[in-house]
């Protein structure tokens, strides 16, 4: 039998679903040599996650890969709006800054992934479908940290050797159990069924339905068939690992609706719970993990899918800066972790109190009723909207840093290397941007930007930033920021080392440009 050929990598993602894919995209763009091993041939086209949430929107919309960012028109303050359901209750009212767009956006989890993908073969990833990970080797190679995996693929045997290994493959991850990352447990106690059916006009009423046995979400789709969920609150599924079929799916139905319920025509189904999970840890040596690698919930407010783009959006900048800038890979991943999972914590944290409030036992009662008149409460509104959109998402922020740093930085108009520009659109470039209000001259700090000139943008703001007043901003690529100075702080001295910190020193070689995402996609 012939050896295995061997491929090499700086960078090897196992799972090439919508984060994954986005991943790839963020690494390539920036010039990382990519390779993603995906264990489907092709994508698959299931009726689960959706939903797009303001900060998931924000971040992809600053890095080209939903269009083009538009103007900063809307006029300051003004707001954008979309009504959402918590806990089955359709009464939650999302705000997001309008210049930001709609707070909320439905695209097919597949047709992300296929987005996310062309774009990564586009900039140069290799993805490699059908080639599934057999065995991950940790060990050392010649001092450098790094991976050895062997993987099987339709031409035979692959071994795939990476600086770094990226974990995107799902719950059940390969990577994470290689690496021994434990994790935090919350058990099931909720069986909930999902399936693409044909469901008769009147046979169950749509939406969001509760009766005293448990509730249905039954969902018109294209093509004559509805998305029908059923959950029930009586314990975790013991036939989780079976198949589902539409006699099972049919009597789950009827038990919880009370009568018949003649569905027929099953196209897709399958089975899922309330068990949560967090990662210990989302970096351990050359593995990091992201999206349901790290961290799995109770899938209710379609916040899985957009928690694992942001820690796409999050991680790809920052292992470019490691290997391209000579970024501390140590302090820029510890960062990463405890930013994605206090993200992760506080969603799973939400759904578990969104199953409290959905069980339909009695006890539960006083609680639903409770929170039917706090959502009246305009400030209520704007705290669970906040955490259900992501909005409330902060960086790391340090004790003595700037009040402005872990907040994500509104669009604005600026002046930009090329004229009138928007923070938004600048950050297309994939690059930390550093947006000066002092007022000082452009060529102020030529000198001392200089070293990082091919890794960093810079832009003028026309007006102070509100609520901080003039100041330097070093904005991260996904528009979170990471530094900020007013006053005395902002000299010099204090640029170079926020510099040295989040890009890496100035005597390395430059990075390769990265490439500004395309308009439209």
């Amino acid at each position: 039998m012939s050896a295995p050929r061997t491929l090499r990598t700086d960078v090897a993602i196992v799972g090439g679903g919508p984060v994954g894919m986005l991943l790839a995209a963020e690494l390539a763009v920036r010039g990382v040599d990519v390779l993603v091993l995906e264990r489907h041939a092709a994508t698959r086209d299931e009726p689960r996650a959706g939903t797009l949430h303001a900060r998931t929107l924000q971040g992809l919309r600053r890095r080209g890969w939903l269009g083009a960012a538009g103007p900063a028109a809307p006029p300051a303050g003004t707001v954008a709006r979309a009504p959402f359901h918590f806990a089955g209750q359709w009464t939650l009212d999302v705000a997001a800054p309008a210049v930001e767009g709609p707070p909320i956006l439905n695209v097919p989890q597949a047709a992300l992934e296929r987005r996310f993908e062309a774009a990564a073969r586009e900039h140069g990833a290799r993805v490699l479908r059908g080639h599934a990970v057999r065995a991950i080797d940790l060990r050392a190679d010649g001092g450098a940290p790094g991976a050895r995996l062997a993987v099987d693929g339709p031409a035979g045997p692959v071994t795939v050797d990476a600086r770094w290994l990226a974990g995107c493959d799902g719950a059940r991850s390969v990577v994470r159990d290689a690496a021994g990352i434990g994790g935090r447990t919350w058990p099931a106690t909720v069986r909930a069924l999902l399936g693409l059916v044909r469901v008769p006009a009147g046979a169950l009423p749509a939406g969001w339905h509760r009766t005293p046995r448990g509730w249905t979400v039954n969902s018109p789709r294209a093509h004559g068939r509805n998305r029908l969920i059923t959950f029930e609150f009586d314990g975790p599924d013991p036939r989780r690992r079976a198949p589902l079929g539409l006699d099972e799916l049919r009597a789950t139905a009827a038990r919880i609706a009370g009568h018949d319920v003649p569905l027929d025509g099953l196209a897709f189904a399958g089975r899922f719970s309330d068990f949560s999970r967090l990662a210990d840890r989302l970096a351990a040596g050359p593995v990091v993990l992201a999206g349901d690698a790290a961290h799995v919930h109770f899938p209710v407010g379609g916040q899985g899918l957009n928690l694992g783009l942001q820690d796409a959006l999050a991680l790809g900048w920052r292992l470019a800066a490691v290997l391209h800038g000579g970024a501390e890979p140590s302090a820029l991943l510890a960062d990463f972790d405890a930013e994605r999972r206090a993200a992760a914590r506080a969603v799973i944290d939400l759904t578990r109190a969104q199953r409290s409030l959905m069980d339909p036992a009695d006890a539960a009662g006083p609680l639903r009723d409770g929170l039917a008149a706090m959502l009246r409460l305009g400030d209520v509104q704007r705290e669970l909207g906040t955490l259900v959109s992501g909005q409330a998402v902060r960086a790391v922020r340090r004790a003595d840093d700037h009040a402005a740093v872990g907040g994500f930085l509104p669009d604005a108009a600026v002046d930009g290397p090329d004229g009138p520009a928007t923070i938004a659109g600048l950050l297309r470039r994939g690059r930390p941007l550093l947006v000066d209000w002092t007022g000082a001259p452009a060529a102020a700090r030529a000198d001392v930007l200089r070293p990082w000139s091919s890794r960093l943008t810079r832009a003028t703001g026309r007006a102070a930033l509100r609520g901080v007043g003039p100041a330097l901003v070093l904005v991260r690529p996904d528009g979170y920021v990471a530094w900020a100075a007013a006053g005395a702080r902002a000299d010099d001295a204090a640029v170079a080392r926020a510099l040295v910190r989040w890009l890496g020193p100035a005597r390395r070689t430059a990075a390769p440009p990265a490439r500004v995402v395309a308009a439209a996609r």
